[in-house]
């Protein structure tokens, strides 16, 4: 279904943006021709009426060039690519780097990474005591309340969102061999400090699909 609520982003601006976000999340390098592929028909079912050319990652001046001097649209693209980047419960230094050029390129300051880059390097121990829990996420505050101020404003973005971030969090579980635990695995909410920051913007673009587009969002659950 193609909306018809007016988006305050331009066809080329949402074309860019979805590149940029995929720029994040193929940061590891492990991007064969089947993902792909794969990445361009999801893209093209997102958003069928928004050209995304090859679907190759962006350059950052190219998209400093296209979502042009907005502070407000820069400072939104870099709340979601921050999203992309820790949907999957870690923060790599590939996709630290490439977030510091995206800063540096659409004019802001990079500064909101520093706590992010610290923190999710290093998780406390499962037996923590809660206090210590609460010290070891007190530099992430800023950067949580930074994220919580992301609106979702376009149909296509939102629907992006909706496949990228998990709709629930997975079931912790116990790695055995031979019979016996190896390793235990817990829920990526207690791996992820900013789970909370990824349910609530899922939760918003869910809710402007539903109560903006009026589109079914049943898939998406």
């Amino acid at each position: 279904m193609v909306s018809t609520v007016q988006s305050p982003y331009s066809d080329e601006q949402i074309a860019i943006w979805l590149r940029g976000l995929l720029t994040i999340a193929w940061a590891d390098g492990n991007f064969d021709p089947q993902e792909q592929t794969l990445i361009a028909d999801l893209t093209q079912e997102l958003a069928p009426a928004t050209d995304l050319g090859t679907v190759e990652p962006i350059q950052p001046q190219e998209l400093a060039v296209i979502l042009g001097k907005d502070a407000k649209t820069a400072e939104n693209f870099m709340r979601t690519a921050v999203m992309v980047a820790i949907a999957d419960g870690t923060y790599s230094n590939l996709e630290d780097d490439i977030l510091h050029q995206f800063c540096v390129e659409l004019g802001l300051q990079p500064k909101i990474l520093e706590s992010l880059r610290l923190t999710l390097n290093h998780r406390p121990a499962a037996d923590d005591t809660a206090l210590s829990e609460d010290a070891h996420l007190a530099p992430l505050r800023p950067l949580q309340e930074w994220l919580d101020h992301l609106e979702v404003h376009d149909p296509r973005l939102a629907r992006f969102l909706c496949k990228m971030i998990p709709p629930q969090c997975p079931f912790e579980r116990d790695v055995k061999l031979f019979g016996r635990k190896v390793v235990h695995i817990p829920p990526m909410c207690k791996l992820n400090p900013l789970y909370d920051q990824l349910v609530g913007l899922r939760f918003r673009a869910l809710s402007y699909l539903a109560d903006e587009c009026k589109e079914d969002v049943s898939k998406y659950c």
